[in-house]
């Protein structure tokens, strides 16, 4: 799978089409391909608790919603799924 700038911690999203990078101030796409200084945000796809289910949703730890893009930065039972 090939690393975008939207699943970087250091991407500001602008609005849906464009966003900033928080390391070099550059304007870039979600969709742009992640540089050198990529890290991965803590989202619930990366989660081991994530399920997919249907495109787009799936449920944490088989039970609750969740979107697989959501940044799960404060959920305490986040656990990184294929670090990086």
């Amino acid at each position: 799978m090939e690393k975008n700038c939207n699943d970087c911690k250091f991407y500001l999203p602008v609005d849906v089409f464009k966003g900033i990078c928080k390391q070099d101030k550059n304007k870039i796409t979600p969709e742009s391909i992640a540089c050198q200084k990529y890290e991965a945000n803590a989202k619930c796809k990366f989660c081991t608790h994530f399920s997919p289910e249907k495109e787009n949703i799936g449920k944490c730890q088989g039970k609750n919603l969740a979107y697989p893009e959501m940044i799960a930065i404060t959920c305490k039972a986040f656990e990184w799924y294929k670090k990086n």
